[in-house]
């Protein structure tokens, strides 16, 4: 079973993640930044991953610590449930439209991290949230996930709407990358032989 349990506490933070990489799309949150729960929600859905996250922080202040805690900690928690990686595709990418906007995700399960992410939002916040926590996010993600990932939205005259294309285009492109490649069992995706 990959799965896994971390949990990460700070002096800004305190973070529990349960993360099952086959699961059935279901996501249980209480993070107290409700729109990025609603992103999470993408990734799950999208990704047929099952998590539990909880998350008490410093939000008095603002959502910065709790936001790139929690791409953190559900990052720690799947380099854990991955594992050696046998059988994996390895690669995967996905692009997504919702309405007027439209982005893209490739990603690499490569043991090493790396982000490369290009959106320029139409707001600066979306709600109550600031957009520049959607990199903190993905930046704490992949730096703890060991991936490499690219993201680029290619389209968007709503902020909303580009969001929710990148995290449903990420959740799908992570389901592709997961995926037992049945003429690789056993073998570990690398020529180097390790991830």
């Amino acid at each position: 079973m990959r799965q896994a349990q971390i949990t990460r506490n700070t002096l800004e933070t305190r973070i529990t993640v349960n993360l099952n990489l086959d699961g059935k799309g279901n996501a249980v949150q209480d993070t107290g930044v409700p729109f990025l729960e609603h992103m999470l929600d993408q990734i799950a859905r999208h990704g047929m991953l099952d998590f539990e996250i909880t998350a008490k922080g410093d939000l008095h202040i603002d959502a910065h610590h709790t936001v790139e805690d929690i791409g953190i900690t559900l990052g720690q928690a799947f380099a854990k449930a991955v594992g050696d990686k046998k059988g994996i595709r390895r690669y995967g990418h996905a692009y997504v439209p919702l309405d007027e906007a439209l982005s893209r995700v490739v990603i690499d399960l490569s043991g090493r991290p790396g982000l490369v992410l290009n959106a320029e939002f139409v707001r600066a916040r979306i709600g109550d949230f600031d957009v520049d926590l959607i990199n903190e996010f993905f930046q704490g993600f992949v730096n703890h996930a060991l991936i490499t990932l690219h993201i680029d939205n290619l389209a968007g005259k709503n902020a909303h709407h580009q969001a929710e294309t990148i995290f449903k285009a990420f959740g799908r492109a992570l389901r592709m990358a997961l995926e037992n490649d049945p003429a690789a069992a056993g073998v570990i995706p690398s020529t180097k032989g390790t991830l």
